[in-house]
């Protein structure tokens, strides 16, 4: 593998990333579930969902929920390429959040809802680069975040 496809391969998965903030933020969640593999799994403390079917039902109703406002800002990708088939990487996320009234202009800033990290791994398919697993880690979270949940 040279220099340039192992550039690539970042590119890509770096792409993905970029994507599912974007997706998730702006009303659009429910194309997440493009973004995995046919028996991707997506992850978060207790809860699992795993495969496309089951991952696009639970980030269509995150879209549903017109209320929220977030913004998903993600920093200090680190991406390891294994192999020309295969990378996992790891994330660090800071996630802004607040469920208000449907279509206002401003959310308040209290400060991030949590700060964290998502351990992704990550397969060539024939469309494209996509993730295999999204496991989201929790190392902050605000009281407000944690009496929501």
């Amino acid at each position: 593998m040279t220099e340039i496809d192992r550039l690539l391969i970042e590119r890509a998965c770096l792409q993905l990333v970029t994507d599912y903030c974007h997706l998730t933020d702006h009303g659009e969640a429910a194309k997440v579930a493009a973004q995995f593999t046919d028996d991707g799994v997506w992850k978060s403390g207790e809860r699992v969902m795993s495969g496309r079917e089951k991952i696009q039902r639970g980030f269509q109703k995150r879209q549903e929920n017109t209320a929220r406002v977030s913004r998903h800002v993600c920093t200090t990708a680190r991406i390891e390429v294994l192999d020309a088939d295969s990378a996992r990487g790891c994330v660090y996320l800071t996630l802004y959040r607040h469920d208000g009234e449907p279509g206002r202009a401003l959310s308040p800033l209290i400060g991030p809802a949590m700060v964290g990290e998502y351990h992704d791994e990550f397969r060539r398919t024939p469309e494209g680069w996509r993730f295999q697993r999204r496991e989201l880690m929790i190392a902050f979270m605000s009281n407000e975040a944690a009496n929501a949940s």
